[in-house]
């Protein structure tokens, strides 16, 4: 399954810097505002030691890690819901879109003015939930009307959709994100189909200088505490060393480099895995001689579904999956003795696959 994130914020938070960090497509960056009239799109390999260590002892033609689609799109501003700066055409690639990467700006810089002159990245963050909001309204506003002329008839699912949708409508109007509403599933499948941007899971991103890479600084700590009641997640990067690093192709360099900044890992490693986590998604492995290969499942899927996610055919023909857990196939090293010690089992159309779990298809179609 194919999982894409968007990196937002205002013109000028470093978002492109961003993007360079995680994607293999490199852009370029520029010093002014609305540079730019089109979204980048880019790609990124999933870090996961694991899939490394069972190819070291299956030693497979190909290693092949699960990807992320990463889309960079153009600085907002107010009013571009309304078609201010860039036109708000770029809220359409937001709404497609499975979670927000929010980058919000941590540092001073000069050479990079700010669009509103001063530092402040609650007011950034609060200047971009606005426009979802108004974009996200707009859509609520259509649906209300099409439920009223149903509830009308005597529909009595319209009538309770409408109760829900107007609520939605009071806690936009509050400036709220609908991803702060507590909506049941029943309630969301009113409006599952309008893929509001404000309902979208966010990761907020402090873009910090080099020197605050590891505690922040004040802008990020002031940040932090403003969205401390949100479900997000907060992390801290200092985005343009970590594009400096991700140019290096010596990986002693880039160690070297992490080092200095007394990083153990790159930040944007962290950020890929916060955004499998908010998506509720899992990971699950094949291996075998040609290759050894992670997949992206969500969270709660059935064995034919994780097959389906390899191939149509192989979910449609399903008979049985063998699994060897991960830790299992790491401590017994082989298929064959993961078997003979009882730890390779035959799984059938209920089962639930589990995030690490090493998948063999049995099918016939």
């Amino acid at each position: 399954m194919g999982l894409k994130c968007g990196i937002i914020g205002i013109t000028n938070t470093g978002k492109t810097t961003l993007f360079n960090c995680i994607s293999e497509t490199k852009v370029a960056t520029s010093n002014f505002a609305f540079s730019t009239n089109k979204s980048n799109l880019g790609q990124v390999k999933v870090p996961d030691d694991r899939l490394l260590k069972l190819d070291s002892l299956i030693h497979s033609a190909r290693v092949m890690p699960t990807t992320v689609d990463i889309v960079d799109i153009p600085g907002l501003t107010k009013g571009s819901s309304k078609g201010e700066g860039v036109g708000n055409s770029f809220l359409a690639d937001i709404r497609n879109c499975d979670a927000l990467i929010h980058v919000v700006r941590c540092f001073d810089d000069p050479n990079l003015p700010h669009i509103d002159t001063t530092i402040n990245p609650v007011r950034d963050r609060e200047t971009i939930d606005l426009e979802l909001q108004i974009k996200d309204l707009d859509a609520i506003d259509k649906r209300i009307l099409k439920l009223e002329k149903a509830a009308r008839t005597g529909d009595k699912a319209s009538k309770h959709g409408l109760d829900v949708v107007n609520g939605i409508k009071a806690h936009l109007e509050d400036f709220k994100n609908v991803r702060t509403l507590n909506l049941s599933p029943e309630e969301l499948e009113h409006i599952s189909d309008l893929c509001l941007l404000s309902l979208k899971p966010v990761i907020y991103v402090c873009n910090v200088d080099e020197k605050s890479a590891i505690s922040g600084n004040s802008y990020s700590d002031r940040f932090i505490e403003s969205v401390k009641d949100e479900k997000g997640e907060t992390l801290i990067i200092a985005a343009k060393a970590e594009s400096d690093i991700a140019e290096l192709e010596d990986m002693e360099d880039r160690l070297a480099f992490l080092s200095e900044l007394k990083l153990n890992e790159p930040g944007v490693n962290k950020l890929i895995r916060s955004a499998f986590s908010i998506l509720n998604l899992d990971v699950f492995f094949t291996a075998g001689p040609k290759e050894v290969r992670a997949w992206t499942i969500r969270r709660g899927a059935t064995a034919p579904e994780a097959a389906g996610v390899i191939h149509s055919d192989l979910q449609r023909g399903f008979i049985r999956a063998e699994v060897i857990k991960y830790k299992d196939y790491i401590s017994y090293k082989t298929e064959a003795a993961c078997r003979d010690a009882g730890k390779l089992f035959i799984e059938g159309k209920n089962y639930i696959v589990e995030d690490g779990d090493v998948l063999h298809i049995r099918f016939n179609v």
